[in-house]
C-alpha cells in the first residue's frame, strides 16, 4: 500500500477517534466544565509529546515557530469560540454550523492564497455539506450563539488552509506539539478566568487519557502528516468522516435514534470522501 493511501486510512482512523470521543466525552463535560476539560486535554498531551521527543524543539527557526503558533492559534480560537457559542445555542445548532468549514476551507484557499479548487472537490464539499445538514440541521435562526460558531468554522477552515500550506512532513511532530501547546495555553487562560476545575472522578481522568492522547496527540501528529501530501479541502472533506462516526459510536453504546435521513446523510459524506480519495489518486496517476 502506498504511503498516501495509508495516509488516507489514518485519517479515517482519526475521523473514528474523533467521533468516538464525543461519546467519551458526553459524560466527562456533565462533571466538568469545558475549558477545564479543554485545559487538561490539551496540556496532557502537550507533556507526553515532549517527554516521548525531548529534544523536539533542537534547531528550529523563527518562521518555523512562528508558523506552528499561528496555526496553534487558529486551531485554539476555533475550540473557544465554539465552546463560546456552545453555551448559547443547541447542539445541533453547534454541530450543524462548525460543518461549515467544509465551504469555508476552499473559499479560503481560493480568494485568500488564490490556490485552485478542482471541481470535483467542489462536488465531494457539496456533498458533505449536504450530509451534515441531512444529520444535524432542525431548524435554526442567526443570534450571538450560531455566529459565534461560525467564527469558530471560519478559523477551523483556516486552519486546514494553514497546514496544507506550512506542513511540509519535515519536521511534523515539533509543528504539532507547538500548535497543541498553543491551543493549551489558550484554553488554560480560559479555565484559569472561569476557575480552573481539576477532574472530578476516575471516569473524567479515564476520558481526559484517551482524548490527550488519541484524539489529540496521535490525530493532530495525523493530520499534519497528512496535509503535507494532500490538499485543505481534502483533508477537510475526509475528518468530515467525524459526524457519521459519531452518530455510528451514539447508535452503538448510547442507543441514539437512527432515522433515514441521518442515515441518508451519513451515506452521503462517505460518498464525499471517496470522490476525494478518487480525484486525488487519478490526479497522481
Amino acid at each position: 500500500m502506498s504511503k498516501r493511501n495509508l495516509l488516507y486510512l489514518a485519517m479515517l482512523a482519526t475521523a473514528a477517534v474523533w467521533g468516538g470521543a464525543f461519546v467519551v466525552m458526553k459524560d466527562s463535560l456533565e462533571q466538568q466544565d469545558v475549558y477545564s476539560f479543554l485545559s487538561s486535554r490539551f496540556l496532557l498531551a502537550s507533556l507526553l509529546m515532549f517527554a516521548y521527543r525531548p529534544n523536539v524543539f533542537r534547531g528550529l527557526n523563527r518562521k518555523f515557530v512562528k508558523q506552528a503558533v499561528l496555526a496553534g492559534l487558529l486551531l485554539g480560537g476555533g475550540y473557544i469560540f465554539q465552546t463560546l457559542g456552545l453555551t448559547k445555542t443547541t447542539v445541533s445548532n453547534t454541530g450543524f454550523v462548525t460543518g461549515l468549514y467544509l465551504v469555508f476551507t476552499p473559499l479560503i484557499s481560493l480568494l485568500v492564497l488564490k490556490r485552485h479548487v478542482r471541481l470535483i472537490q467542489w462536488l465531494a464539499v457539496a456533498l458533505a455539506t449536504l450530509g451534515l445538514i441531512l444529520i444535524s440541521y432542525n431548524g435554526i435562526s442567526i443570534g450571538v450563539g450560531e455566529t459565534l460558531v461560525l467564527i469558530s468554522a471560519f478559523l477551523y477552515g483556516a486552519h486546514f488552509v494553514a497546514l496544507g500550506e506550512w506542513s511540509d512532513g519535515g519536521n511534523t511532530y515539533a509543528l504539532t506539539l507547538i500548535q497543541i501547546l498553543t491551543v493549551s495555553a489558550l484554553t488554560t487562560f480560559c479555565a484559569l478566568l472561569n476557575g480552573y476545575q481539576l477532574p472530578p472522578t476516575y471516569n473524567v481522568w479515564q476520558a481526559i487519557l484517551f482524548t490527550a492522547i488519541f484524539a489529540t496527540f496521535l490525530a493532530f501528529l495525523v493530520q499534519t502528516k497528512a496535509q503535507s501530501v494532500m490538499s485543505a479541502t481534502a483533508a477537510s472533506v475526509l475528518l468530515a468522516m467525524e459526524t457519521p462516526f459519531a452518530l455510528i459510536f451514539g447508535l452503538i453504546f448510547n442507543s441514539d435514534p437512527l432515522t433515514f435521513r441521518i442515515l441518508t446523510g451519513g451515506c452521503l459524506v462517505m460518498l464525499a470522501m471517496g470522490l476525494v480519495i478518487w480525484s486525488d489518486n487519478k490526479k497522481i496517476a
